[in-house]
């Protein structure tokens, strides 16, 4: 199942607009955008975004695609951990 990144159409020019378009590029997740997630105080304070549903903020966008991308790589290796173990 490849990874789920959301995106809140009210944040995008606090840099996670720049982050959407390089994750789209990258085609590597699934790139979704919304009206609002719901997280307004987080949203008018820095870029964020939703990964697999966890909250992923950073200072600028440079720092928000650093940590989406940790979050993603850190999903994956406990997805593969957990198969490991037979599940």
């Amino acid at each position: 199942m490849r990874p789920m990144v959301e995106f809140c159409v009210s944040n995008l020019s606090l840099g996670s607009g720049t982050v959407k378009k390089i994750l789209e590029e990258e085609n590597e997740v699934d790139v979704l955008e919304y009206g609002c997630l719901g997280n307004c105080g987080q949203c008018f304070v820095q870029p964020y975004a939703l990964v697999n549903g966890t909250l992923i903020s950073g200072k600028d966008a440079e720092e928000l695609l650093a940590a989406i991308k940790a979050q993603i790589e850190q999903a994956k290796a406990e997805d593969e951990a957990w198969r490991e173990l037979g599940f």
